[in-house]
């Protein structure tokens, strides 16, 4: 009898898993490493190509948005067309768009090379799981999964330093140059070791309206949000981008119920832990995301260090998320995913008040927070994802994972649009006419202490703004999220 899996194709010779395993492994850190490494790059960016805040916020969120609306999507077209094919164009396209970054002329460029990685990185990051899960029998799927969990965490956390190290020696444009050698090897290790593989009971057009939606709604929402940093724009165009963003989810939720293969299930709903969840997820991801997004620019533009030391000082978060994971997940298990939700959360929000006191010293004013932020999502991360997948209906764990997955992301979208404002909003309120947040004049000059202190209060304002959202987050956790823990066995001795 062969070794078939009856809706997925056949698995690949054991003597090739490892290679499998490395392909999807490779693919995956290059579309997580890109965001870690682009962090560190946008102060550098942003004075190589003379940008403002409002287009910094627009180099991350192009490719988040993009990737967090399409990524359910493209799950479902790998389902459909065959996952290797998917997860090869995906690999292609990312390349390209890596490119045409690293060539870009101007920031508008930029943020559409930006965008193109977003729909690369949307067809190949769902299709890595779902390659595993087609090649690895059950008995040994688990441990080859926990492998690629724990390789992408820890290639995520070393992507700052060693961007770093490049973007110091050579440019910001080898942030984006370091995914060529990483695209030939995943294209290589796909077409020579992975075998194609589809569902063939997947039926059915893809949701392409609910991800256009999604797409148009979040565009708008970002583009309100983002235009608010500005600080001059017109209040009519940025109220109706706003309004036009929240109308078009409204929309998105009803094309949703009246489609056949939705990309967000609206049966996933009906649960009370799951919806509690995922909204829990928006404002823990969101605080995260949006701390990242402005703590390179405190350390490089106003604590003056190399891109390289940056990295080596956001290290540690990456770290504990991989070091901690498997742990705390196996610890839910035994006492219930809801006080890892409270005590995780709270740690982030801690670390981002620590961050949002203003304190001069490197090590209490950074590090520590960092490790705190870090500590709380290694505590916060497998648990939630276990209690997703246990809220999910029967049959829907796949739908579960990719609307929590689109969650998180869309969520650092939208978080980088609100703290990039806030912050914006702050400094423009007290720096000189023609001053630019994250650019601050050199020592000796007349006006950098008020730049600096403009820097400083719309810095710390954002901080303390994602300190609310982790702490609410722990809050939903703790009044919403009923009691899980098992009862106990009262059959042992």
């Amino acid at each position: 009898m062969t070794d078939r899996h009856p809706r997925s194709g056949s698995p690949c010779a054991p003597e090739a898993r490892p290679f499998v395993l490395a392909a999807t492994i490779v693919a995956s850190a290059m579309a997580f490493i890109d965001g870690t490494v682009v962090s560190i790059a946008l102060p550098a960016i942003q004075t190589a190509l003379t940008a403002d805040i409002v287009a910094m916020q627009w180099v991350v969120n192009a490719y988040l948005l993009i990737l967090g609306a399409l990524i359910l999507a493209g799950g479902g077209l790998g389902d459909r067309v065959g996952r290797r094919r998917v997860f090869l164009v995906g690999i292609v396209i990312f390349a390209a768009a890596s490119l045409l970054c690293a060539v870009a002329p101007d920031v508008q460029l930029l943020i559409a090379a930006r965008a193109l990685q977003g729909i690369g990185a949307a067809l190949l990051v769902p299709q890595s799981l779902a390659i595993i899960s087609a090649n690895f029998p059950k008995e040994v799927r688990g441990r080859a999964i926990g492998t690629w969990a724990a390789a992408s965490a820890v290639t995520t956390s070393l992507g700052p330093p060693l961007g770093g190290f490049l973007i110091d020696v050579l440019s910001w444009r080898a942030a984006f140059w370091i995914n060529l050698p990483l695209s030939a090897l995943a294209l290589f290790l796909t077409w020579r070791f992975v075998p194609e593989s589809r569902d063939e009971s997947s039926t059915g057009a893809i949701d392409w309206t609910g991800a256009l939606t999604a797409v148009a709604a979040f565009g708008a929402l970002t583009y309100g949000f983002s235009a608010l940093s500005e600080g001059s724009g017109n209040p009519l165009i940025v109220g109706v981008a706003i309004l036009a963003g929240l109308v078009g989810i409204a929309i998105f939720v009803f094309v949703e119920s009246r489609v056949g293969n939705p990309i967000m299930p609206p049966i996933l709903f009906r649960s009370r832990v799951f919806t509690v969840i995922n909204i829990l997820t928006v404002f823990l991801y969101g605080a995260l995301s949006g701390v990242l997004f402005l703590l390179p620019f405190d350390l490089l533009a106003r604590r003056g260090l190399t891109a390289a030391e940056a990295g080596l000082v956001i290290l540690p978060l990456g770290l504990l998320i991989g070091a901690f994971s498997r742990l705390a997940g196996s610890l839910a298990d035994i006492y219930g995913a809801r006080i890892f939700l409270i005590v995780g959360p709270a740690l982030v929000g801690l670390g981002s008040a620590f961050l949002g006191l203003g304190i001069e010293s490197l090590w209490t004013g950074v590090a520590l927070p960092v490790v705190l932020i870090g500590a709380g999502m290694a505590i916060a991360v497998s648990p939630l994802t276990t209690a997703v997948m246990n809220a999910a209906p029967e049959g829907k764990s796949g739908a579960a994972s990719g609307v929590s997955n689109a969650a998180s992301r869309l969520a650092g979208v939208i978080a980088v649009a609100i703290f990039g404002a806030t912050a914006g909003l702050v400094f423009a309120s007290l720096a000189p006419e023609g001053a630019r947040f994250g650019i601050i004049p050199e020592p000796g000059a007349a006006s950098r202490a008020v730049v600096e202190a403009a820097f400083l209060a719309g810095y710390n304002v954002s901080m303390l703004v994602g300190a609310a959202w982790a702490l609410l987050a722990a809050g939903l956790a703790y009044f919403l999220l009923p009691d899980d823990r098992p009862a106990p066995d009262h059959t042992k001795a």
